[in-house]
């Protein structure tokens, strides 16, 4: 039988099962992994994610296409190819098993809401942090802001003050008034977008905003039966009708950093590693050392206390991983 083969990206990940689609074509089929590419991935409770360019081969009869790979005789993914970036967080149920979110991101949105559910700004910190080690953009949307801005306007305020200042982008959202989601559609053009966040934060309502074609809970092509009863949760890429990809992930219960040594951490702070060169001693933890830019910029207001608390929090590596 002839055996196609050739590179593509994977579009959806249910467990040990994917789609993938030779991007910009979207004709997703089902393809399986091969043993030994699983064994490389061993401290990976995914060796093979949403976003990743990967090799295939799959029989089919004369005259077949891509677009007629049958889940009964699916591809087979032999080779993960060299990932530009990727965002990973260490599993909250197993702590030396590491979990990879999404691979070869243009921009990454960070789903928050002020309250409903209440942000928890550790938690939003360990991402940003993860964001900066391997190399992804990203972007807050601050969602649901129809819900509170009158009510809670200073905080809403000392939100943007806290983000900006150190250096990050902050979009506001509301998909009951419509704010906001222009903006963010003509973001994501031409794009692959990763749209991530915290259970309750509006992400898939968002999503459908955006493009209001989308389902995020619905795929064109199920691939579930093949998981048994006891299904894995869904990482999904979407075409949007402006063009781009939005890459659609679960509700984010925890979030715990990989491979970080604590003598690193400041690094990934913006605006702790723009004052670092002025400290006194290098390196500086900036927790006891004299002549400490960052604790002089902390007493000034440069550096926010917020942030500087989620940096001690991750300096600790108390391993509670989990929100609270």
């Amino acid at each position: 039988m002839p055996i196609l083969s050739g590179e593509a990206t994977v579009v959806k990940n249910a467990g040990s099962h994917f789609l993938l689609s030779p991007l910009p074509q979207w004709t997703p089929f089902p393809a399986l992994l091969k043993g030994k590419v699983r064994l490389k991935g061993s401290t990976l409770t995914n060796p093979v994610s949403v976003g990743d360019h990967v090799l295939f081969s799959v029989e089919v009869e004369e005259g077949m296409g891509l677009g007629d790979v049958d889940v009964l005789s699916p591809a087979v993914i032999s080779e993960i190819l060299p990932r530009k970036n990727y965002i990973i967080r260490k599993s909250t149920n197993l702590s030396r098993q590491s979990h990879v979110i999404a691979s070869n991101i243009d921009m990454a949105y960070i789903i928050v809401s002020l309250f409903f559910p209440q942000i928890k700004l550790p938690f939003l910190d360990r991402i940003l942090v993860t964001c900066e080690v391997y190399g992804v953009p990203v972007t807050i949307v601050l969602n649901k802001v129809d819900l509170y801005r009158e009510e809670a306007g200073e905080y809403l305020e000392d939100f943007h003050r806290i983000y900006e200042s150190a250096g990050y982008r902050v979009m506001e959202t509301s998909v009951l008034t419509g704010e906001g989601i222009a903006a963010l559609r003509e973001d994501c053009r031409d794009r692959v977008c990763l749209l991530s966040g915290e259970s309750g934060v509006g992400k898939s309502s968002i999503i459908k905003a955006i493009d209001p074609s989308l389902d995020p809970k619905v795929g064109e092509i199920s691939i579930s039966h093949l998981q048994g009863r006891h299904t894995t949760s869904l990482y999904e890429m979407y075409p949007i009708a402006t063009g781009g990809y939005i890459i659609d992930s679960p509700g984010l219960r925890g979030f715990g950093l990989v491979d970080l040594d604590p003598s690193e951490i400041a690094l990934y702070f913006p605006e702790m590693f723009r004052l670092s060169p002025k400290c006194r001693f290098s390196p500086c933890t900036h927790t006891h050392e004299p002549g400490c830019a960052v604790k002089e910029a902390l007493e000034s207001g440069e550096v926010s206390p917020e942030r500087y608390s989620s940096y001690l929090g991750m300096l600790e590596k108390d391993g509670k991983f989990r929100v609270k």
